[in-house]
Parts: C-alpha cells; sequence; structure tokens
C-alpha cells in the first residue's frame, strides 16, 4: 500500500486515516473486535483491492476459491444501517449497509445488503449476505 493511500480518509467512513482504520486489520495487525468492524474493514478491503484480506476474513464453508475485481467499479461510501448482536460477547451478528460505486461510463449505483457474521476459531468472518 501506498504511503498516499495510507494517509487518505478510510474507505469504511469512519473519521480515521486508512492506515490507522482499516490498514491495521488489512495488513493482520489487529482483528476486527466486532461484526460491524469487520464489515467496515471488509468494505475497505474491496475499495482498495485487497483480495487476500477478502478471503481471509470469509468463513471456509462460503469463502470463494478467488475473488474476481471488475475492472472499473470503484466502491465509494458506505452507509452502515443497523447492526444485532455481533460484539466482543456475541457469536453471531448481522449487518445491514448500502454501499455506494461508480463504474465505466459514469455510471453510480448502490448495494443494500444484510451480511451475516460469526466467530470462527475466535475472529469474526463474513459467513452470507442477502442483496435487499
Amino acid at each position: 500500500m501506498s504511503k498516499r493511500r495510507d494517509a487518505a480518509p478510510c474507505p469504511c467512513g469512519l473519521p480515521a486515516s486508512y492506515q490507522d482504520c482499516c490498514g491495521r486489520l488489512h495488513r493482520g495487525e489487529a482483528q476486527a473486535a466486532t461484526a460491524e468492524q469487520l464489515m467496515r474493514s471488509r468494505f475497505s478491503a474491496f475499495a482498495v483491492q485487497d483480495a487476500a484480506y477478502l478471503l481471509k476474513s470469509w468463513h471456509p464453508a462460503t469463502r470463494p476459491p478467488s475473488i474476481d475485481f471488475e475492472p472499473g467499479l470503484r466502491w465509494e461510501r458506505l452507509e452502515v444501517l443497523d447492526a444485532t448482536e455481533g460484539t466482543p460477547f456475541h457469536t453471531k451478528g448481522t449487518v445491514e449497509f448500502r454501499a455506494a460505486y461508480s463504474a465505466k461510463g459514469g455510471q453510480s449505483g448502490e448495494m443494500h445488503e444484510v451480511s451475516r457474521f460469526v466467530r470462527h476459531d475466535g475472529a469474526w468472518v463474513y459467513l452470507k449476505g442477502t442483496v435487499q
């Protein structure tokens, strides 16, 4: 990751630099403490195209063999709408969110999903999502 990206605001929308926010999780310096934090870090991983982190934070039962990023698609903004359970004291949780994107040709849109997370080997992982 370049120093320029590290100093930029975190794609997840929290008021911190990428380096101090989701970058720490992507580099393996910390683990997500909550399902929402994992959701935010996964959105940021899509934004910076960190396939290794996405695969690592995906439950082995539902993890795809690889991640292919769509050329020209940019994830731009995350809005967390709701979170249930998913705290350091839970073993499962859900996060509802909207993620805005832009694509080639000036098209834009958003994805609305309810994601399910569980703990696996002590760490929060993405299990699956339902697009709304």
